[in-house]
């Protein structure tokens, strides 16, 4: 896997350089190293602490692991809101992940662009190639896809720096005391189970803002804002404040609510996108209206209010 060192990446030790441009841990890149198969320019990397380079190329060979693979599906309800040479901005309903992953039979976002002839950029893992960022697979709403190198460096630049605003909706039990704030809590995972997560100590910096837009009998939706993007973030840094994304059972939501809503996920959605376009240089926004099944929620906690 031969990557090009975004500047954003300049002058860091190569096993942290390389673990966020392939989204491996440190330590699998550091096993790399050390079996000589991690490439610097075309020289072999010797030390982890070796410091690169923006616009050196690292070349970093598999780990003999199993991967998932794309295999080109369309996923129902996917829509593609925007396309062209750089950046593809997709849609995402409930019931997609981002990319395949093992374990995983459902639909995904790349298997979709595959199956819809779109090309990305062949960057990270082969199974993420192009992602520079993801939504969970029951979290609906936008998200980009890098369609060559030079776009796939300068988003993850971009979201790396924090300046890509990220803008959801979310419905959380009971009103939040205060009505607006920031969460600055770390997350990591809970006891060792690599599906759920949960605030910690010793987890990676996470922050997340929030502001009540409305209060329902028993409900608020907020209008969150991400700093940080960590897997699972709102839903985590909402269970540490009490307040529980509706419909969310894995951390914490009452599940006769949620039956009463007809929700069998999360209410969550990625109504709002920008960034700065990465072959233009202009900024670009994208809106996305909650699906149906989340309207339908709200509507039927209104109905009691």
């Amino acid at each position: 896997m031969i990557n090009l060192v975004p500047d954003g990446l300049d002058g860091e030790r190569v096993d942290l350089a390389g673990a966020r441009i392939t989204g491996w841990s440190r330590s699998t890149v550091g096993e790399q190293i050390e079996a000589g198969r991690v490439h610097l320019d075309g020289v072999t990397v010797v030390k982890p602490s070796q410091r690169v380079k923006a616009g050196q190329m690292l070349d970093i060979e598999e780990p003999d692991r199993p991967v998932a693979r794309i295999e080109p599906r369309l996923a129902a309800g996917l829509a593609i809101v925007h396309l062209d040479d750089a950046v593809v901005v997709v849609d995402k309903p409930a019931g997609v992940a981002a990319h395949p992953s093992l374990g995983w039979s459902g639909p995904d976002v790349l298997a979709h662009l595959a199956a819809a002839g779109v090309t990305v950029a062949e960057a990270g893992p082969p199974e993420r190639q192009g992602i520079v960022q993801r939504l969970d697979v029951g979290t609906s709403g936008l998200m980009v896809v890098a369609r060559t190198m030079p776009a796939y460096s300068h988003l993850k630049d971009q979201f790396r720096a924090h300046t890509v605003e990220k803008l959801y909706h979310a419905v959380v039990q009971g009103h939040p005391d205060p009505a607006a704030g920031t969460v600055d809590a770390p997350i990591g995972h809970a006891g060792g189970r690599q599906w759920r997560f949960m605030v910690r100590g010793d987890g990676r910096a996470s922050v997340t803002h929030y502001e009540t837009i409305e209060l329902m009998r028993g409900a608020a939706l907020l209008e969150v804002h991400l700093e940080t993007g960590r897997t699972h973030q709102i839903r985590v840094h909402m269970q540490a404040l009490r307040h529980p994304l509706v419909g969310d059972l894995v951390y914490g939501a009452d599940p006769v609510l949620s039956a009463r809503l007809g929700l069998e996920r999360q209410w969550l959605h990625a109504v709002r996108l920008s960034f700065i376009h990465p072959a233009t240089g202009q900024s670009v926004s994208f809106d996305s209206s909650p699906s149906p099944d989340l309207v339908r929620a709200l509507e039927l906690l209104r109905e009691v209010s």
